[in-house]
Order: C-alpha cells, then sequence, then structure tokens
C-alpha cells in the first residue's frame, strides 16, 4: 500500500503549524491534523483550525486565508503526496460541539 511522504513528515507538519500559530497571532487557538483518504480515495492532510470567537465572528475573511496561505508556504503539499482541506470553526462552536478531534 502507497503511503504519502507525509506520513514520515510529522515533525517537520508539527513545526510548520507551531511557526504559523505564531505569525497569526492570538486570533488561532489551535491546529490539528490527520493524514488519510479523501472522498476520491486520494491522500490528504485535514486541518482543524480553530478560531477565537471574536476571529471566527469580525474577521474571518482575513484570517482564513492567511491561515490557508501560511500552511502553504511553510509546507510542500504536492511534495510530500497530499492534497489539504482546511476546516475552520470557533471556540464557542466547538464548546457547543464537543468533538474530540477538535479539542
Amino acid at each position: 500500500m502507497y503511503l504519502p511522504s507525509a506520513v514520515t513528515k510529522q515533525a517537520e507538519i508539527e513545526a510548520a503549524i507551531a511557526r504559523v500559530q505564531q505569525s497569526i497571532g492570538p486570533d488561532v487557538v489551535r491546529i490539528r491534523y490527520e493524514i488519510g483518504e479523501d472522498w476520491s480515495g486520494q491522500w490528504a492532510i485535514f486541518f482543524r483550525i480553530l478560531l477565537t470567537d471574536d476571529a471566527a465572528r469580525r474577521h474571518l475573511r482575513e484570517v482564513a486565508p492567511k491561515v490557508v496561505w501560511e500552511l502553504a508556504r511553510q509546507l510542500d503539499f504536492p511534495g510530500m503526496g497530499v492534497f489539504p482541506y482546511h476546516n475552520f470553526r470557533s471556540v464557542s462552536e466547538q464548546s457547543m460541539l464537543q468533538e474530540p478531534a477538535w479539542a
């Protein structure tokens, strides 16, 4: 079975996430990720980005593209053999849903 190189680059991915969180500032509470197959069977990296309520409510249009851009700048998705997916959620939304994957 083929595995993308992203599977062996967990430390690189986590370091890039830390840099992105630091560069974006307090709007991003945390970024989690998972590597797996998408709906079409292609390898993907699924980012779960938790934003402050203020960022989600007042300036999502500025914060979301900045996070996507910074992750793409820090990580070579094609070189790692994955396609990126980005999902955003606010702290209050997560409090209501209580999904463990977002914790």
